[in-house]
């Protein structure tokens, strides 16, 4: 059988700086390419870091010229990608906990639908987004506290999705409850689970690192050993998934 491969990157996002962060996500994109790497999934708020402050600032659309370079990178690559950012939609007030879905379509946008206390001070609650299918796995996103709801993935596996993938920022304070929920979804609903966590401070908030993915059934394939900046990948073939961890270098 042919393999299929996914990839969480645990990513230490520059403060505001999205100019930079482009570049270091074009580093993990060339990492994980190297790995044969279909679908890989950056933390929440990737692009930006997790700046709830700067929101309104540092807000994008998917027209936005700095998602470019990303797009033909992954383009070329035949890879596709999720990355965050705050998101306003054209003509309209509201700056949403956005995820751009970077791949052989375009862009495609999802925003968080469900946001963690406080959020609301910035950000308006979503609607979600579409599932994408990547080399035939239909995939449904969840942006961090998202998964929080079990009805989140539980409609995700009713519309058939194999891989439920979470771009997140979990402390090590919510780490072991989080990852709890994850794994039980796995193993509930019989979908593969990618979960992507910051590597590095962000917004004044110490994330756990520790990216994992789980297989169906809820066994985990592979877990980051901690913070710093990773990729965290797994990889399908006849004799079920396999995972390993790279460590990648940014400037």
């Amino acid at each position: 059988m042919d393999t299929f491969t996914i990839a969480a990157a645990q990513f230490s996002a520059k403060a505001g700086d999205i100019e930079t962060n482009v570049a270091r996500h074009l580093t993990f994109v060339h990492a994980a390419a190297e790995h044969g790497v279909k679908y890989l999934v950056f933390p929440e708020l990737s692009l930006t870091g997790y700046e709830q402050q700067l929101g309104r600032q540092l807000a994008m659309g998917c027209e936005d010229p700095r998602l470019l370079p990303l797009l033909a990178e992954v383009q070329r690559l035949g890879m596709s990608i999720v990355v965050g950012a705050p998101l306003m939609h054209e003509g309209q007030p509201e700056v949403f906990i956005g995820a751009f879905t970077l791949g052989a379509h375009g862009i495609h946008a999802h925003t968080k639908q469900h946001l963690h206390p406080g959020e609301d001070v910035v950000f308006a609650a979503g609607n979600g987004g579409p599932e994408v299918i990547v080399d035939g796995n239909p995939i449904a996103l969840a942006i961090c506290a998202d998964f929080a709801h079990a009805s989140h993935a539980a409609n995700a596996a009713d519309s058939g999705a194999r891989v439920y993938a979470a771009s997140a920022l979990i402390s090590d304070n919510g780490y072991p409850y989080d990852t709890g929920l994850l794994a039980g979804y796995a193993a509930k609903h019989n979908m593969v689970v990618l979960m992507a966590n910051h590597g590095g401070i962000t917004g004044g908030w110490e994330p756990a690192g520790r990216s994992a993915i789980w297989a169906e059934g809820g066994e985990r394939v592979v877990v980051a050993p901690g913070t710093g900046d990773l990729l965290v990948i797994a990889t399908e073939g006849a004799n079920g998934w396999t995972g390993s961890v790279v460590a990648i270098e940014v400037e």
